[in-house]
């Protein structure tokens, strides 16, 4: 099972990387962006695409830490919990079987 994870992963990766090259391939066009305070030269438009799909990425990962650092919390103290009431149960069950005659 795992080989067939692993082989649907590549398939994958492989799809995405062709689908990348033709991308670029297509989009050879060289374009200037505009930023009203700063104008970049002119580069392909695949590149500044690329670019801005890499901020949005970098910047939803960024957004997405402090959700995922309260759910850290909470798994941890929910963990802690568990442990803390495994152990009294274990002590109540031990304790149960030495009160029995």
């Amino acid at each position: 099972m795992r080989w067939l994870k692993g082989l649907i992963l590549a398939i994958i990766l492989l799809a995405v990387l062709l689908v990348g090259i033709l991308f670029a391939v297509n989009n050879q066009q060289t374009v200037p962006l505009n930023l009203i305070w700063l104008e970049l030269p002119p580069i392909s438009l695949s590149v500044w695409l690329l670019a801005a799909l890499v901020c949005g990425v970098v910047l939803g990962m960024l957004a997405m830490t402090g959700v995922w650092l309260r759910l850290r919390t909470a798994l941890s103290r929910a963990q802690r919990l568990n442990r803390q009431q495994r152990k009294e149960l274990d002590r109540l069950r031990v304790q149960e079987l030495k009160e029995l005659p």
